[in-house]
């Protein structure tokens, strides 16, 4: 699941009950409305959120009708899980193997005999980098 659309998420999980439109979304998650719709649209589809459109008259209220999106109650509950998920933290201490190159990291500094990091600028140690 990408970090956009835990962000979508988390967004509806601050109050599940309510209900959001698309551009309010956007500025909530911080994200643009070009990457907020597709992944509402997507959750839509998977059942994760329904959606309604409000019922106004555009000419009397001078503005388009407002396409609102709300949390299933599995939608909800299955938020819960995948933003748990993304927080719980990966066994194990050595870095992923796609981040090794030939010996060397992406990064900065010595990480171990022979595991020489490049490029790396750290604000949290005292290494060389």
């Amino acid at each position: 699941m990408t970090i956009q659309t835990l962000l979508v998420l988390q967004a509806f999980l601050q109050r599940p009950v309510r209900e959001l439109y698309g551009l309010e979304l956007s500025e909530e998650t911080g994200l643009l409305p070009g990457t907020a719709y597709p992944i509402l649209l997507r959750l839509e589809c998977e059942g994760w959120v329904t959606s309604r459109w409000e019922k106004i008259d555009p000419h009397v209220e001078k503005r388009p009708a407002r396409r609102y999106y709300r949390l299933t109650s599995s939608g909800a509950t299955r938020a819960r899980a995948a933003c748990a998920a993304a927080r719980r933290p990966k066994r194990g201490g050595a870095p992923p193997a796609r981040w090794a190159k030939r010996g060397r990291l992406m990064g900065g500094g010595v990480l171990g005999p022979g595991v020489v990091v490049v490029g790396h600028v750290c604000r949290l140690c005292t290494c060389a980098a």
